[in-house]
């Protein structure tokens, strides 16, 4: 394969620096701009877009691969990244084209440079033109933050979910869930159909007016659609499938274990048939059967023991979490190699790992920006009664976890990047997939 020029590598460099200022500033103008500047490339594919709080991006996965197995020619655009940028952007289940990336990241830079877009604006600009150009039949869009300000919200797609709402990045959508629920049903669009998980009231009724507002046709799981007979374990999760369609009473299994990954399952069954998509049980069968979707509750099987990475990120995913560690038996004893975000709930995030760890050790992963830096001493101190240690260069900390472990299991989460350094230390000594498919 050809390496892109220099210039082009260097074009997509110079958008990963792009980061957002300190006040984001909202809106879909800049990338609209964006777009048109690149004749709407949104406009010349099919779309599904998959927000909400957490589990947004497994649904997606899920969804892509539902399309791609019934020979749909499918792009996946998601966020963040665990290694390497181009995992945002899937063409037809495999990582995007070098050449192609950076020749649409050369084409975006100066638009993004003239709309002072921050780099998720551009790197979804970049997505959405490299889907129009490789020749995308239908993408399936996980929205980056939010919903109704959020760059993916311009498109116009064939159907959308939402996953669930919990509280996460607070100090941008809102202190509270029925805040954060109008901002995440802001993708809503009229007469499109929307894809719900099981919301509580009052959240529920924000979420289903904003839909009859616009004569939005309402899918809720547990009503329209539901899962049932959920079983878990290390290998993955299966469910029976209950809905309206042909699909009604299928049995599924999902190689990623955990109970809300049935859930998960569930709604990209059914947002992909509300886009107006055909299913057929046995083409959906292989295609969930195959999906694979790095950190989360990934098990790494190692010659010095076994390696969970989960990508747990806020207290709803800590939550789910210590949910599947109940569930699911790992090799004794279990050390977590901890390092959230400074600007994350981590008190709360804590406990529910920590209730299933023997030790753990806090660090901090070299990914993170500067200033989300938490402070792993001052964290050590909040939990007493707990074994910790702290260690905040991140490769002695793995180093330690595992020596700790023995041959039991090394758990790593706390965010994205906590996982993702991890894997790029793992990386070097054995092949790790990083993608759905």
């Amino acid at each position: 394969m050809l390496k892109p020029p220099d210039a082009e590598r260097g074009a997509l460099a110079t958008l990963l620096s792009r980061n957002p200022p300190t006040k984001i500033v909202w809106g879909i103008e800049r990338i609209r701009s964006m777009l048109a500047a690149v004749d709407t490339p949104q406009s010349a594919f099919d779309s599904i877009l998959v927000g909400g709080t957490n589990g947004k991006g497994s649904v997606a996965a899920m969804a892509e691969g539902l399309l791609r197995g019934h020979g749909v020619c499918t792009g996946l655009y998601t966020s963040p990244h665990l290694v390497d940028p181009s995992e945002r952007i899937r063409i037809d289940g495999r990582p995007i084209d070098p050449e192609l990336l950076h020749g649409c990241a050369s084409e975006v830079l100066p638009l993004a440079e003239r709309e002072g877009a921050t780099f998720f604006e551009s790197i979804t600009a970049v997505a959405l033109l490299a889907f129009a150009r490789a020749g995308v039949e239908q993408a399936v869009i996980e929205v980056g933050l939010g919903g109704r300000l959020d760059a993916t919200n311009v498109l116009t797609p064939d159907a959308c979910a939402i996953t669930n709402i919990a509280l996460d990045h607070a100090d941008h959508l809102g202190d509270t869930l029925e805040q954060i629920a109008r901002e995440k049903s802001g993708i809503i669009k009229q007469s499109i159909p929307i894809v719900v998980g099981s919301l509580p009231e009052p959240l529920a009724a924000i979420v289903a007016g904003r839909a009859a507002d616009l004569s939005a046709p309402l899918v809720v799981l547990g009503r329209e659609v539901r899962v049932e007979s959920v079983a878990t374990d290390i290998g993955g999760t299966g469910f029976t499938y209950r809905s309206p369609t042909d699909l009604d009473l299928e049995r599924f299994q999902v190689p990623l274990p955990g109970a809300h990954q049935a859930t998960n399952a569930g709604l990209a069954l059914a947002v992909v048939e509300a886009a107006g998509n055909a299913l057929d049980p046995v083409s959906s069968r292989t295609a969930l059967a195959g999906v694979r979707w790095p950190g989360r509750f990934q098990v790494l099987e190692r010659p010095e023991g076994t390696v969970v990475l989960d990508v747990a990120h806020n207290p709803a995913g800590a939550r789910a979490l210590e949910e599947t560690l109940r569930r699911i038996p790992l090799p004794e004893p279990i050390v977590g190699l901890i390092g959230i975000l400074g600007d994350k709930p981590w008190r709360e995030m804590l406990q529910p790992v920590l209730r299933h760890t023997t030790a753990a050790v806090f660090t901090v992963p070299p990914s993170a920006p500067q200033e989300r830096h938490w402070n792993p001493e001052e964290a050590s101190h909040a939990v007493p009664g707990h074994r910790i240690e702290v260690i905040s260069d991140f490769d002695r900390a793995l180093r330690r976890a595992r020596e700790l472990a023995g041959d039991g299991t090394v758990l790593v989460t706390g965010s994205s990047h906590t996982v993702g350094d991890a894997l790029r230390v793992l990386s070097d000594q054995t092949d790790i997939p990083r993608g759905p498919g």
